[in-house]
């Protein structure tokens, strides 16, 4: 008798869904038939073999930390992940994980999709584990970190490139303000393929920056590394809006209020009552901590690069790169908010200016290799970008397979990116069908996976003649709805099991015809 203790409705697929099952009858004593022991944990598999059920960034944190339990540390701090393998940290999921596991990496907070989440498990699951006689964790093996090329451009030695121009994508009325960018590489330049991410160092807002240095009691001047000053470490060194734990420990260190002190050494250990506040709001949160300007910058994380999706084809926009941008601006804390990189791009350079940046190489979001095969793509708002560029890189190579886009935002009148591109490429048949989703243009709103269900045959038909699909865009909310929509189709139109369904979909995946660039 099979024992049902996980809920259909649980966000789990077949496999997951029958592990956790045999998992808990074991530990609860209800083996079936006898046995006497829970089923085995999972192997963790190669990097050829089917991704680990935690590597899932549709699922929730707590859930993938339960499908890790039991393995070793690199998988457990794996799962605290935010399963994008997007390389702003500088390494894969796993590779960041082995990492930390092996003891190569102490900075628990690099994984920026993550966020606080992310770095308060790392941290408690670095906490408890057992200290090996050699120093690190107990089976911690570190394979096939990530590290960054040195010879080129590259993360660690950024090239230096012009701004062009940048166009605002939105039209007047819009919440919105996305930006087109255009940057100019040159003939020395970093080369890029269509489906690559671009590395951007931003420099910090400098209105920011002079009232960080207000809230610090200092002029700006002052010399805080060998000739390097205050403000210079603020503007283009350190994150201004990430809390360590370090920081609040040297915060707690230099209070002359107790109580402050106090407050300082509690957040450490739970911080969710600064949560989404920056560093200038617990300066002013804390007015008595102000430790010596040196002890307080090497506290700080450093400015780490952002990257965006390449929106060109360099055969067909040579020697440039663009962007596809939304600017981040608001309100928290009763202060402004800006999105460093982004406001940078849009605001605080002009054309001609230079801008460090490095090519961040795909790691499988690419064409297909046959130019003849269908294509898939859904990406609402900025997750038009590398569609944008498959497309002009279709059209200038005469590539003959069809192109289906699905795109969507808020209103077709202020807020379709590329409208323009978009209705030249279906006039010239390099776009097959597009379907749009503007969830404010109707009382109820309508996002791009329900006109994937709306459109389930045609959607079907196009994978059994072997398209591939791609999904770009938010991984929380976007992709694991437009996940969960498509196999629905695949069940409606294949008539197929949720179980069969499942691994119709997983056979995609594994095959390379159902590929995620998500953040």
């Amino acid at each position: 008798m099979d024992i049902s203790l996980i809920p259909d409705t649980a966000p789990f697929n077949s496999e997951q869904r029958a592990w956790l099952n045999g998992f808990l009858a074991g530990w609860l004593g209800l083996v079936p038939n006898g046995a006497s022991s829970a089923p085995p944990l999972p192997p963790v598999p190669s990097k050829e073999a089917v991704p680990e059920p935690w590597h899932d960034p549709a699922l929730a944190l707590d859930d993938r930390l339960r499908l890790a339990e039991g393995q070793p540390l690199p998988g457990r701090l794996m799962a605290a992940m935010a399963q994008l393998d997007c390389g702003s940290c500088g390494y894969l999921c796993r590779t960041y994980a082995e990492a930390i596991a092996g003891g190569t990496e102490t900075r628990l907070s690099l994984c920026s999709p993550g966020g606080s989440e992310t770095s308060k498990t790392l941290k408690r699951l670095v906490k408890e584990r057992a200290p090996s006689a050699n120093g690190h964790a107990n089976g911690a093996a570190v394979n096939g970190v990530a590290k960054p090329v040195t010879d080129g451009w590259s993360r660690e030695n950024p090239y230096s490139a012009r701004l062009v121009r940048t166009v605002n994508l939105n039209r007047t009325g819009s919440e919105k303000e996305t930006r087109h960018i255009e940057i100019e590489l040159g003939a020395d330049g970093p080369s890029y393929a269509v489906g690559d991410s671009l590395g951007i160092y931003p420099e910090n807002c400098g209105a920011l920056v002079d009232e960080l240095i207000a809230a610090l009691g200092a002029r700006g001047d002052e010399e805080v590394s060998p000739g390097t000053s205050l403000r210079t470490i603020l503007s283009e060194r350190s994150c201004l809006s990430e809390v360590t734990e370090g920081l609040l420990q040297g915060l707690a260190a230099a209070a002359s209020d107790p109580a402050e002190a106090a407050g300082l050494r509690a957040l450490i250990d739970d911080d969710g009552p600064i949560a989404g506040c920056d560093v200038l709001d617990v300066l002013q949160r804390f007015p008595s901590a102000r430790p010596h300007l040196a002890d307080f910058v090497a506290c700080l994380s450093p400015l780490r690069p952002r990257l965006y999706s390449i929106s060109s084809s360099p055969k067909r926009h040579v020697g440039q790169v663009h962007l596809t941008v939304r600017r981040v601006f608001y309100e928290h804390n009763g202060r402004s908010r800006k999105g460093v990189a982004s406001t940078m791009l849009a605001d605080r350079v002009a054309a001609g200016s230079a801008l460090r940046l490095f090519v961040q190489k795909s790691h499988g979001f690419r064409l297909p290799s046959d130019p003849t095969a269908p294509m898939i793509m859904i990406g609402p708002g900025t997750g038009i970008a590398p569609f944008r560029a498959f497309l002009h890189e279709r059209d200038v190579t005469g590539a003959t397979g069809k192109n289906w886009l699905f795109f969507g935002d808020q209103r077709g009148e202020t807020d379709f990116l590329y409208e323009d591109e978009l209705a030249e490429f279906l006039r010239r048949g390099v776009l097959t069908r597009l379907d749009t989703a503007f969830s404010r243009d109707q009382e109820m709103k309508v996002y791009v996976q329900h006109r994937l269900l709306e459109r389930g045959a045609e959607l079907f038909a196009w994978l059994e003649e072997g398209a591939f699909l791609y999904v770009c865009g938010d991984a929380k909310r976007m992709a694991a709805d437009v996940d969960r929509a498509l196999r629905a189709v695949v069940s409606q139109q294949g008539a197929m099991s949720p179980e069969t369904a499942d691994a119709y979909v997983a056979s995609l995946a594994k095959s390379g015809r159902y590929k995620k660039d998500v953040y």
